[in-house]
């Protein structure tokens, strides 16, 4: 899957976003892109991408994943309302539990 950030017109734009939403939330900006996150929460598997909205029980409704951002202990999921633009982003801490799978390109790096 090639980057992108969902309602970005183009690569450049894409970027912009990306890198003012890690800026906002003080997220690292690595070459390596998440596109895909699977954790397992309270005893259920869970998994969000971007692009999908997340799953019902985090009640962001019908919100985009905008982007996924891998923290020191945890990983940032960020939507319109949760990280993006207003609110805090979705936490999910690191453990043995979690994958995720990254964008194949590596955009404008």
């Amino acid at each position: 899957m090639k980057f992108f950030v969902p309602a970005a017109k183009d690569n450049i734009k894409a970027e912009q976003v990306y890198s003012a939403i890690a800026k906002s939330l003080k997220a690292p900006i690595s070459e390596k892109r998440i596109w895909k996150l699977q954790w397992r929460d309270r005893e259920i598997d869970m998994e969000c991408e971007v692009g999908k909205p997340l799953p019902s029980s985090y009640q962001t409704g019908k919100e985009l994943v905008l982007a996924i951002f891998e923290c020191e202990n945890l990983y940032k999921i960020c939507t319109l309302s949760r990280g993006g633009v207003k609110g805090e982003p979705i936490l999910v801490g690191k453990n043995s539990q979690s994958s995720i799978t990254y964008f194949l390109d590596n955009v404008n790096h």
